[in-house]
């Protein structure tokens, strides 16, 4: 099945700035995922970004001369709105799928980019895919930063919350700090496949009132009644980095593998 990847990155961030170019095992995080994505079956893969350095550093891994890098207006609020911007700069037909791969995933499994664009090609009634899953722990089914997400019987998602939801509530007499279990929950990995059409539908939205109070964008297509569909993880998805802490484990995991 044919699909485009595209990769947001930016070259501002709060808790690391210049997050894209840093150091793992002697290459820029961001090339590091542009060959996790090259790995995958992708017609292309392109990085949408803000930043001259950024376009400099990368390069298709199947193709090392060509630069895959598409500049992109740096007053654009996110990394979907590149995502739409790149999609409206090629022309691509609203049927077209193109997955979103986030800059800060330096070991994402190539399997996962596959598995969500099949994931989308097979629902044709979806205009996004996306991936979960199972969460191990009490801690980050009770920490708001790890995403949580419900689905119906279908697959289709039905809320995305940093609440821990599923709740149990014979596992929690005494409120929050007692619940003792997790059952089922998902933890959200934050790759998406996008129909180009609902893509840009969801670009020309404003944002939501549940999207504003949980700030979770994917919220908005719910709310607007586009169907997102949730594939249980055929891999674990690794780790991102988004701390120093997390660049810290990072470049010692790529060292002990020899990657």
């Amino acid at each position: 099945m044919a699909f485009h990847v595209v990769i947001p990155a930016r070259y501002a961030s709060t808790r690391l700035p210049g997050k894209p170019l840093l150091d793992i095992g002697g290459r820029p995080m961001i090339q590091r995922v542009v060959e996790r994505a090259c790995a995958s079956g992708a017609g292309e893969v392109l990085v949408a970004t803000d930043d001259a350095r950024i376009a400099a550093a990368v390069r298709d891994a199947r193709r090392p001369d060509h630069s895959i890098a598409v500049m992109t207006d740096p007053r654009l609020p996110s990394g979907t709105d590149r995502v739409a911007a790149v999609a409206a700069g090629r022309g691509w037909r609203d049927d077209t799928i193109v997955v979103n791969v986030q800059g800060d995933e330096p070991f994402l499994p190539p399997a996962l980019i596959d598995q969500v664009a099949g994931l989308l090609g097979t629902h044709a009634s979806a205009g996004i895919a996306t991936l979960a899953t199972p969460i191990e722990s009490l801690g980050d089914f009770l920490d708001p930063n790890v995403v949580k997400v419900v689905a119906a019987m279908d697959g289709t998602a039905l809320y995305f919350s940093r609440a821990p939801i599923p709740w149990t509530r014979d596992g929690a007499s005494s409120g929050l700090a007692s619940q003792r279990e997790c059952g089922d929950a998902m933890r959200h990995v934050g790759m998406y496949a996008y129909r180009v059409g609902a893509l840009r539908t969801i670009t020309q939205l404003p944002p939501s009132s549940l999207e504003q109070r949980e700030k979770l964008e994917q919220l908005r297509a719910l709310q607007n009644g586009i169907r997102i569909v949730v594939g249980t993880c055929v891999e674990p998805p690794g780790p991102g980095v988004d701390t120093e802490a997390d660049l810290v484990r990072a470049r010692a995991r790529a060292m002990a593998q020899g990657i």
